[in-house]
């Protein structure tokens, strides 16, 4: 068998045509949805990035335990589960997230790896004194670094070696994939994981991408938005969203590529191809910016999937309304080489589904470590905070004592103790440390965006009646139903007692 698993990076499921979108040229997303299997109710499990990307190497929820950071030493990986079972993985990827202190061990689960530079604020061009006036004057003041960490300066560093399109981390990945492709085709076992930081912000695009989203916007470059809220006109906003939508557009393209060559070799009868995101991202909606210092919103949780699998070539085109989420992938690529997940897997397979829709799941949990908890059960969505954010219980459970950019810090590391294993650690205790804090007494030090929470409000939305999610409502029938259903899962997941205590909901022997 092979497989090949993109994975795109805020890809926005509504602004692709597949899903409905009208204003974003995405053809060749829309082409492969007519090859393959939608899944319209596909939900991401624990965010941002990293998070993201550990539910979906080790099929479970990791958001109630740890913040963003590495794969521990007793997760099970997919990768390296393949690779125990003769299957060889290789990972191309410009998501330069892998390569820091919070993602370290992810890439070296492969087989093999290539690594593309320069995207975002990857320390990859070395520019001593950079021309910072120059920089002041080409983009708006939304995007300026604020102080010397900020890693905007290196971003600016980086763009200036992004000339030709050819030069994009996007077709510099795409180009890495095909020459994997060219020297490994005609073998079988093996899994291709093609990874690209696009659509992420920020929203830097080739001209003839751009071109195609005019806006009256005349002032300095504009396509990379802060976390916060909504303060910028209605022309900047246009800008912006312009800016993603060419982005957008241009992963379309190169993904076009991939479906280009699968035509030309005839490899849709012998290979697997599954795409999907890690989340989404608000561009203005709901007076936001970005994904995660507000609340999860369907444009940030509500993610796209969809799966073409060679022995279900009959259901191509076919969609399913089972409830599904980020923790499927792992066991989902498993069961296309025929292995069997570890006990610790909370995910379900999907191949079953591409034959038949069928529920796995009364409901999905989700979140990100310190902020709401929150679930769906496809109809409602719920955002659960604790009573005062700033006097929260919340800590981190880690043998891997890492943040985003940065070990623990040892004022952290002094006040851990050693605690007793999980079900899902092997039999190794773990350390138990504080989770660090803001002024507000809100986590911070694992997101490298401000740290801190906003509108954490307890609220209720019908997806049927309010699908944009802008009528909240407070139904105690309906809230108690979705709470059991958090605490079941919460439960099984083995999620800290203070978990419990901190959101004011029934936990075990309580």
């Amino acid at each position: 068998m092979r497989t090949i698993f993109v994975l795109f990076d805020s890809l926005v499921r509504n602004a692709l045509e597949c899903y409905g979108g009208t204003s974003i040229e995405t053809p060749n997303f829309q082409r492969f949805s007519e090859r393959a299997v939608t899944f319209d109710n596909h939900f991401a499990g624990s965010l941002p990035c990293m998070p993201a990307r550990r539910d979906m190497h080790t099929g479970r929820l990791n958001f109630l335990h740890r913040s963003w950071g590495p794969l521990e030493p007793f997760d099970q990986s997919f990768s390296e589960l393949l690779r125990a079972g003769d299957v060889y993985t290789h990972l191309v990827s410009d998501h330069y997230h892998y390569w820091e202190d919070g993602g370290a061990t992810y890439h070296n689960r492969y087989s093999s790896w290539d690594f593309v530079r320069g995207q975002e604020w990857d320390k990859w061009k070395a520019m001593v004194q950079p021309p910072l006036e120059r920089f002041q004057s080409m983009y708006h003041p939304m995007q300026q670094p604020q102080g010397k960490q900020d890693g905007r300066t290196q971003a600016m560093v980086n763009r200036e070696f992004m000339r030709d399109e050819s030069d994009f981390c996007c077709p510099r990945s795409f180009a890495s994939a095909f020459e994997f492709l060219d020297l490994n085709r005609a073998a079988d076992d093996w899994l291709l994981h093609l990874e690209c930081f696009d659509p992420h912000e920020p929203f830097f695009a080739p001209a003839r991408f751009r071109e195609k989203y005019p806006t009256g916007y005349q002032g300095p470059i504009l396509d990379w938005p802060r976390y916060k809220r909504l303060e910028e006109s209605g022309t900047e906003v246009q800008e912006l969203r312009a800016n993603y939508a060419a982005l957008l557009t241009m992963c379309d393209a190169y993904f076009g590529k991939l479906l280009d060559y699968m035509d030309e070799h005839g490899m849709w009868r012998d290979t697997a191809v599954v795409l999907t995101t890690d989340h989404g991202f608000l561009l203005a909606e709901h007076d936001w910016w970005g994904k995660n210092r507000m609340p999860f919103f369907n444009e940030i949780a509500h993610i796209p999937l969809m799966i073409h699998h060679p022995d279900y070539a009959s259901q191509a085109g076919t969609r399913r309304k089972a409830l599904t989420q980020t923790i499927d992938i792992m066991p989902t690529l498993l069961d296309c080489h025929g292995q069997t997940p570890p006990g610790t897997v909370e995910g379900h397979s999907l191949l079953p589904l591409l034959a038949r829709d069928q529920p796995v799941r009364e409901a999905a949990l989700y979140g990100m470590f310190g902020a709401g908890t929150n679930i769906t059960d496809g109809r409602y969505t719920y955002f659960r905070y604790p009573e005062d954010m700033a006097k929260q219980s919340l800590y981190e459970y880690t043998l891997m004592p890492m943040h985003l950019k940065s070990m623990f810090h040892v004022d952290d590391l002094r006040a851990a103790e050693l605690t007793s294993p999980f079900g899902f650690s092997q039999g190794v205790p773990l350390l138990k440390v504080p989770a660090r804090r803001n002024a507000k007494g809100q986590p911070t030090g694992h997101q490298g965006q401000g740290g801190g929470y906003e509108d954490t409000t307890t609220v209720l939305y019908d997806l049927e009646t309010d699908p944009e999610q802008q009528h909240p409502f407070r139904d105690e029938a309906i809230e108690n139903r979705l709470l059991e259903s958090m605490s079941n899962i919460m439960q099984a997941n083995e999620a800290p007692a203070e978990a419990f205590i901190r959101l004011g909901i029934p936990g075990p022997r309580q």
